[in-house]
């Protein structure tokens, strides 16, 4: 697969890779590296120049939108959290590639609705106007919207982003619960490296474009790679059977 934004010259080059059924996979790389430009075209926001993304054996490009939405799922960065909607409302939207132009929703999606507040531990705010929550309910607010899709495939770029830290444990818990007990896809990108190894299953790497390191969470963190991707000297060591690095200091010259 390949990809060149016209604007800015950013490309993605030659990535090939394959997601496996209920996995997590955690996309990391310094600010820059490609991880929202790759979630963005498995997502079919941006078209690749080259290359297919294949959704379930078939041709994502050439699936309707609807059939795509019923499947795959993205939760982008940045969400309006000015809008004057309830939860429920928000979480409502969820349903709209299955009831289509129809007025009101059916019985089943009425249902799927309660279930989605219901798993993110949001039926008794669901008639708080969005605006008057927490950053963290804010948060689960628009995953309940997701999950309200029924997706197979949940696409996440930066969940934790300007949550304090018992939020983010909050929704990485949240992410975890729903692949463990929906066996639901998830594919994430994440600055916070040790929280993907926690969480993962699966880490790829990306630096300038450039696929680097996938694999299992104690295989990717290692030395060599905080050395060639992050430019810096880390520790790293095993805790409760996960891998957890702490930075020592940037590399010299000599470091790599």
């Amino acid at each position: 697969m390949h990809y060149e934004h016209d604007l800015t010259k950013f490309r993605l080059n030659d990535i090939s890779l394959s997601i496996n059924e209920g996995e997590i996979v955690s996309l990391i790389g310094p600010n820059g590296s490609g991880k929202s430009t790759l979630l963005r075209v498995i997502s079919r926001l941006l078209k690749p120049n080259s290359g297919t993304i294949y959704l379930r054996e078939e041709n994502i490009q050439k699936m309707k939108s609807t059939e795509v939405a019923k499947t795959l799922t993205m939760l982008p960065q940045m969400n309006n959290h000015l809008l004057d909607l309830t939860v429920r409302e928000l979480v409502e939207f969820g349903r709209h590639p299955y009831s289509g132009n129809k007025l009101g929703l059916s019985k089943e999606d009425r249902e799927i609705v309660e279930w989605a507040l219901e798993v993110t531990g949001l039926s008794q705010m669901q008639n708080r106007l969005i605006p008057s929550m927490s950053g963290g309910e804010r948060q689960r607010a628009w995953i309940a919207m997701t999950v309200a899709q029924h997706p197979k495939v949940l696409l996440l770029d930066e969940p934790t982003t300007y949550l304090d830290i018992a939020h983010q444990l909050e929704v990485m818990e949240l992410v975890k619960d729903l692949n463990c007990q929906y066996n639901m896809t998830v594919i994430m990108v994440l600055h916070d490296i040790n929280q993907a190894a926690k969480y993962s299953d699966r880490m790829i790497v990306l630096k300038q474009g450039q696929l680097h390191y996938d694999g299992l969470p104690h295989c990717v963190l290692c030395k060599e790679m905080f050395q060639s991707i992050f430019e810096i000297e880390a520790e790293i060591y095993n805790q409760d059977g996960r891998p957890v690095f702490t930075p020592i200091r940037k590399c010299n010259r000599n470091c790599q």
